[in-house]
Order: structure tokens, then C-alpha cells, then sequence
């Protein structure tokens, strides 16, 4: 009866988010089966910059524009483009997905010439087009949910692989041409006699000057000029494309390996195998600590000796009576424990859900979507771990607690989501997030996630705090100075070298994903990487940690905090000096969303490896302090 209650509820939370963000598409969670002469439609999305082809290139905006934006005078369909239905996860990563003019029938018209239609742009238009080109702006489109790529060759392997998207023009010799001819070839794979699917869409665009009048048969094979768009004056163009059918071998259940392809495999395992050296060098480490210098220690402080010099305490031992007195601030330190926990579980379930298969490429946004509702759901587990700190803290304002563990991080990832949109919007970007969706953000945080991260406040505000091996002197001990390397941020920033370490050749890839329009499906890759930078955050703040203790700093609990999350200062020097090398950013807009986006993911990485930390310090000076005998 359990089962079929939480089957329900999440059936009407699915049914309640497909209604409010206009429903969530799958597209190619089943094939499609054409026969002759069925219509195969060609849908337009936004277009993204994208870098170019050389090693050296640089990403030169942030800013996607919808492909009806009226400046670039593309051709629209009879009675006007209609707009698809997208999942909450594609809104939100800027697709903008309509349908569009082009009249593809199955295996029909192969090797033909079309008009599709003439447009004039104005002296005015023309500027922002030339602009958007040297720009390296690139066109997207989806054939059957396979997005329109142009086949490119792996240098290093030799592999061909197909490039998602293609080039809205180039600006060879300094002069910029526009593309407005398009060679479509559309790979079939044929099941059964008479039934076809499409298993790869390749598209290669160029400029074709001369002359632009409209013609019922253009001829495409004929020498002409590069097209260029004059900035003075109207400019004629006459868009064309052509179809040619190609049958293939690949099978519909492949038809995404051309397009995941992983450039350098071996940079991966490299990095794989450069983490785990870490992390078992930390482990042994750790061990070693634990097992030969405190079992030394526990050993010698229980010995059972009457002689003074044997009761004399030394090392961690002597704060004791300290080690578990409630640091400043604990509301504050509680509450990003529990933001930090529900991220964590988010993250976790992502991951898992990725390795199964769940988030499939052709599910567009199915990754963001899956990691709003998991953030959503989670809010429980927030609250319980937020409470139940604040309580092991000594803290009992319980309701304030729970307020500002369901409130606090979302009004902040709101605020700063609001700003990055205003820009967006100034720039006329299709990326802005629109309001409707804006609101189901909201419904989202504070209508399900808030009331379940108070759920989870009253059940760990109900089983109370953790309880201490030892207990608090009245009298709180002098500290001596401290060594140099133990000063809260150069130990967290000693301690963020080893996680960044193990992680920065994956950090690359996903950063050209989020930024560079590049696929990456690496997920079994990225989920070892996690769970190596999980155990290396863990160990490392746990080592920091006892060379606090044995240097009668008792202050442990910020400062396990801030050295876990000592990888985010990493990052963060990571993502300005990425800006630098492979981002070349002109406008104030462009700046701005790199920023915005480079603190949010700072800030989410210092929550999770923070809490991580703390909770690994947590219970290692608990087993440390029950196995020793007080007076």
C-alpha cells in the first residue's frame, strides 16, 4: 500500500511539473519509424556560440539568440513558426526550439536543389549578422531529436565524430561571408523492408554570392562568389539548400556514438588513475595516524599507573574538556551543513541516475531537470541534518533554524539567477529565462522543497543533538599560537590542493560543456572523479583536523568547514584563469553571466565538500574522545 501511495504522489508530481513547464518532451525515447515519402520535420533552436576549429580558439560570447530573432531575416514556415514543448532542464539551458520551412520528405527530392526563400536585410541587420559571425555563432537544428552536426576528424585518434551544430558563416581574410546554402545529408537505417529511421543528420553550410533572384530550379553546383552583407544598404539573399540520403549501417540504438564522442580518452584515465593515487596515499595516511600514533596515545592515557608522569596529558588530550564547546556562530554553520547535505544527495542520485542510462542525450535538459527535482525532494534531508547539527551545537531557536535552512540558499541562488536574467534580457538574449518558468522555480523551492526541509527540521529536532564522549569545561582553556600552516585559510587552501588536484582534467571537460556548447557524456568518468574527491575531502580535512587538536586548537568545527570547501578557492582560480585562456568575453553581458555563473558553481562545491569535511571531522573527534578514559 506504501508503494502504491509514493507511486501516486510521484505521478501527480510529475503530472503537476509537465502541466506547469509545458510538459517534459522526450524526444527519442522511442524510434521513429518512416515509410517513403513521410514528412521528416527539421526543428530550429537557439544559436550558441562555439569555438572554432583550431586549438587555440576562444569562445567569444555567452549570449544565445533564437533563431527567429527578426535581425537575422531567416525564413519562417507558412502561418508562422510554432514553438515546441521543452522540459523544465532545456528552458533553462537556453533552448528555444520552433519549426521551420524546410519541406523533407523521406528519400524523396535526393540531390535536388531548392529555394527555400529570398529575404532582404537592411545596412543595419547586416552589421549584427557580420558580428554574430565573427563571433563564431553556430546554427542548431534537430532532425528526429538528433541535432544537425557537421563531421569532423579527432587530430590525435583519427576518429570521425560529428560537431554538434554548424556555422552561421565564417570570417576568412578578415572579411565575413555569410552561409546561405545548406547541403543536408540524412543517414537511414532500414530495420525492415520499407520501414526507415534516421540515424545521423550531417549538414554542410556555404556562402553562395552571385546572383540572389528567386528561381524555381537554382543551380547548386555552378562556381559562384562568397556571399558577403553589405553595412551600407539592403542586402538581397536568396537561401537554398539540397538533401542527399545516406544509408547506413548504424542501428537506431547507436546512432548517438558519433555524436558522444570523447576526445583523448586517455587524458580521463590518466586523470582517473592520478586521483586514486591520491586518495589511497591519503587513506594509508589517515590510517597510519589513527591506528599507530592515537592507538599509541589511547593506549598510554588509559594505561592504569599510578605514576605522575603517566597522568601528565599532552597532545589532543589536553582539550578534552574543549573539544566539543559550541563554536561561534552555530545557526549560520548548521544551516550550511544542511544546504550542503541536500546537495550532496542531489548530486549522488544525478550521478546514479546518469550511469543507468536514465538521462539519455536525446532527452534534452533531462540532466537539469533531474537535478531541480532532486533538489526539490530532497529538502527533507536538509532540514533533518541542518537541525540535528544545530542542536549537537547547543543552539534551540529550532524554528529559525528550520526557516533559514529552507530559505536562506534558494533566495540566494534566486537572487543572483534574477541578475544574471536581467542581463540576458538587456542583451536580447532567448537564453532569459522566461517568467512562467521563473514562477515554477519558485513554486518548486518554496512551495515543496521548503515544507519537506521542514519535515526533515522537526524529525531531527525531535531525535536532538548527537551526543559527546566527554564533557565541556565551564572555563574555556587558552590556546597557543599556532603554527602558520594551521591558520584556517592556509590550511584550506593547502587542503583544496589534493580534491582539485583529482579533479581539475574533468573540471576542464565540464566546463567546455557548460560554456563551449560541447557534449559531454563522460558520466562514468565524472562519477569515479566524485567519489574519489568525496573520500580525498574526507581524509584530508580529518588529518587537519588532529594537527589541530595535537596543537590544543579546539576550534575544530569552522575550521573543518572551510577546509573541506578549500577546493572551491581552487576553482574559483581555476574558472578566471579558464576565462583567460579559452574565453576572449567583449561585452559588459557576456562578462557578467561567466561571473555569475563561476560563483554559483564556487558556491555550490564549498557547501558540498564543506559539509563533507565537517561531518567526516564530526565523527572522527567523537571516536577519537569515546575511546579514551576522562576522570
Amino acid at each position: 500500500m506504501g508503494g502504491t501511495s509514493s507511486y501516486l504522489l510521484g505521478s501527480a508530481l510529475l503530472a503537476l511539473l509537465s502541466s506547469t513547464a509545458n510538459a517534459f518532451y522526450l524526444p527519442g525515447a522511442a524510434p521513429h519509424n518512416y515509410v517513403r515519402r513521410d514528412p521528416v520535420n527539421v526543428y530550429v533552436n537557439a544559436l550558441t556560440p562555439m569555438l572554432a576549429g583550431s586549438d587555440n580558439s576562444k569562445l567569444k560570447s555567452l549570449i544565445n539568440y533564437d533563431y527567429y530573432n527578426p535581425q537575422f531575416h531567416f525564413c519562417t514556415p507558412s502561418g508562422g513558426a510554432q514553438s515546441q514543448p521543452e522540459s523544465l532542464g532545456s528552458i533553462l539551458f537556453g533552448d528555444r526550439i520552433f519549426t521551420s520551412p524546410y519541406d523533407i520528405k523521406m528519400l524523396e527530392a535526393n540531390a535536388t536543389c531548392q529555394t527555400l526563400c529570398t529575404a532582404e536585410i537592411p545596412g543595419e541587420d547586416a552589421k549584427f549578422i557580420n558580428e554574430r559571425i565573427r563571433e563564431d555563432y553556430a546554427l542548431n537544428w534537430l532532425v528526429d531529436g538528433l541535432p544537425a552536426a557537421e563531421m569532423k576528424k579527432d587530430m590525435k585518434t583519427g576518429d570521425l565524430f560529428f560537431d554538434m551544430g554548424f556555422n552561421l558563416g565564417n570570417d576568412d581574410d578578415d572579411i565575413t561571408y555569410l552561409n546561405n546554402h545548406y547541403e543536408i545529408v540524412l543517414r537511414y537505417h532500414e530495420p525492415s523492408p520499407g520501414v526507415y529511421r534516421v540515424v545521423g543528420v550531417l549538414v554542410w553550410p556555404s556562402s553562395r554570392g552571385g546572383s540572389q533572384e528567386d528561381e524555381s530550379r537554382p543551380n547548386c553546383d555552378v562556381e559562384v562568389p562568397k556571399l558577403g552583407l553589405s553595412e551600407n544598404e539592403i542586402n538581397n539573399i536568396r537561401y537554398t539548400y539540397r538533401v542527399t540520403w545516406d544509408e547506413s549501417d548504424t542501428p537506431w540504438a547507436t546512432r548517438w556514438d558519433n555524436y558522444l564522442h570523447i576526445f583523448d580518452p586517455r587524458i580521463h584515465w590518466f586523470s582517473l588513475i592520478n586521483s586514486i593515487v591520491i586518495v589511497v596515499f591519503l587513506c594509508v595516511m589517515v590510517a597510519m595516524i589513527l591506528w599507530r600514533t592515537v592507538s599509541r596515545d589511547i593506549s598510554r592515557y588509559n594505561a592504569i599507573d599510578l605514576s605522575e608522569d603517566v597522568q601528565e596529558d599532552w597532545g589532543w588530550k589536553l582539550v578534552h574538556g574543549e573539544v566539543f564547546r559550541a563554536p561561534r556562530y552555530p545557526m549560520v554553520l548548521s544551516v550550511m551543513v544542511g544546504n550542503g547535505a541536500q546537495l550532496c544527495a542531489m548530486c549522488a542520485v544525478t550521478l546514479v541516475f546518469a550511469l543507468l542510462g536514465f538521462l539519455s542525450p536525446s532527452n534534452r535538459g533531462s540532466l537539469a531537470t533531474v537535478m531541480m527535482v532532486c533538489w526539490t525532494l530532497f529538502g527533507g534531508i536538509g532540514g533533518y541534518y541542518s537541525s540535528r547539527v544545530y542542536a549537537s551545537l547547543g543552539g534551540v531557536d529550532n524554528r529559525k533554524n528550520a526557516f533559514l535552512t529552507a530559505t536562506i540558499l534558494p533566495t540566494l541562488v534566486f537572487m543572483v539567477i534574477f541578475l544574471l536574467n536581467f542581463f540576458l534580457l538587456v542583451a536580447g538574449s532567448s537564453g532569459a529565462v522566461p517568467f512562467s518558468t521563473m514562477l515554477l522555480i519558485v513554486v518548486l523551492w518554496f512551495g515543496i522543497s521548503a515544507p519537506l526541509s521542514s519535515i526533515g527540521s522537526y524529525i531531527g529536532s525531535r531525535q536532538g543533538g548527537v551526543s559527546h564522549p566527554v564533557r565541556v569545561n565551564q572555563i574555556p582553556r587558552q590556546i597557543p599560537p599556532a603554527p602558520r600552516h594551521l591558520r584556517p585559510w592556509v590550511s584550506a587552501l593547502l587542503a583544496g590542493i589534493l580534491p582539485f588536484g583529482a579533479a581539475f582534467v574533468e573540471l576542464y571537460f565540464v566546463m567546455s560543456s557548460l560554456f563551449a556548447s560541447r557534449a559531454y557524456y563522460a558520466f562514468g568518468f565524472l562519477a569515479l572523479t566524485a567519489g574519489v574527491v568525496a573520500l580525498t575531502t574526507g581524509t584530508v580535512t580529518i588529518l587537519f583536523t588532529y594537527f589541530n587538536l595535537c596543537a590544543e586548537e579546539y576550534r575544530w568545527h569552522w575550521r573543518a568547514f572551510l577546509t573541506g570547501g578549500g577546493s572551491a578557492f581552487w576553482i574559483l582560480a581555476y574558472g578566471l584563469f579558464y576565462w583567460l585562456s579559452r574565453l576572449s568575453l567583449d561585452s559588459l553581458s557576456s562578462v557578467t553571466l561567466y561571473l555569475g555563473y563561476l560563483f554559483l558553481i564556487c558556491l555550490f562545491d564549498f557547501l558540498v565538500t564543506g559539509t563533507i569535511g565537517f561531518l567526516a571531522s564530526y565523527w572522527a573527534v567523537r571516536r577519537l574522545y569515546s575511546a579514551i578514559r576522562v576522570d
